[in-house]
């Protein structure tokens, strides 16, 4: 396996993490995860944008253009003889002794690997169970960073508990999940937290604000409660990885009649269209 090593691809037995790498010890460095169809990076120029925007907020330099970056991708992909999968970019501050504050002088860190994997279409189809979770993250999630302590301890919970996903909330408020948004449908309305500094602007929820346009629902980017989540008539999540994901069961509460919804079976039809007119699937 070959991966990406900021400018060059490498092998993956030689690289190695300096015990002083910021990444390692504070976290401090940014990622992006890209799905990969049919050799095709799907929305790859919003996740190179939120990269930027993540690098921007943490004053943390990228080690090279984006578009010099992208041709890197490409590269890597086709070096991996991968068609369907994803590729995962990590970037961190670099190398210095240890010191909370920013060195002086360091150079940061770019590594992208690819690896392979399947759709997760019974999920998809049959839909899945989530479990709640205390929103315990830091107040700044709308930059991915490499924090995710607080995602990786719900995600655990959920796990013990035969969950798919956690989803999080904080001050009695529906935020998001561990790793995907959420959205959930009453009657004509669609609701979903807006994109403030509590939840991530997921790509795919961005894509399913495109495709609501094309429906009858009424958009609500506004904060709901648990109770309200409850009585909604479909739930779904949005990621990278799973696409459009239904929720049928809450907790120990079914959501609707417990089976994937109309409206988010129209959504998913709208995405498998999308991904049609720009690759073969």
């Amino acid at each position: 396996m070959n991966i990406l090593l900021n400018n060059k691809i490498v092998p993956r037995e030689s690289f190695t993490v300096d015990l002083e790498d910021r990444g390692f010890q504070f976290g401090d460095g940014i990622y992006e995860v890209i799905q990969i169809y049919d050799g095709v990076f799907f929305e790859w120029e919003a996740h190179l944008e939120r990269l930027v925007r993540s690098a921007k907020e943490l004053m943390l330099p990228l080690p090279a253009a984006i578009n010099t970056l992208y041709q890197n991708l490409q590269l890597l992909v086709k070096d991996s003889k991968v068609t369907n999968g994803t590729v995962y970019i990590q970037v961190t501050r670099g190398t210095a002794p240890r010191f909370h504050a920013f060195p002086q002088k360091t150079e940061p860190t770019l590594v992208a690997y690819v690896r392979e994997m399947e759709r997760p279409l019974e999920q998809m189809r049959s839909g899945i169970k989530v479990v709640t979770a205390e929103d315990i993250r830091w107040l700044r999630v709308d930059i991915k960073s490499l924090n995710l302590l607080g995602n990786v301890l719900a995600k655990q919970k959920a796990v013990e508990q035969g969950g798919a996903e956690a989803i999080l909330i904080r001050d009695g408020i529906v935020t998001e999940g561990s790793s995907s948004n959420l959205f959930s449908i009453k009657g004509k309305q669609c609701f979903t937290h807006p994109a403030n500094h509590l939840i991530l602007n997921g790509i795919t929820r961005q894509v399913v604000l495109r495709l609501l346009k094309n429906t009858d629902l009424i958009l609500q980017e506004t904060p709901f409660t648990f109770d309200e989540l409850l009585e909604m008539d479909e739930v779904f999540i949005t990621n990278t990885g799973q696409e459009i994901c239904p929720v049928i069961q809450v907790d120990e509460y079914k959501i609707g009649k417990g089976t994937p919804g109309v409206y988010t079976r129209l959504l998913q039809s709208a995405f498998e269209a999308l991904l049609g007119s720009v690759i073969s699937i």
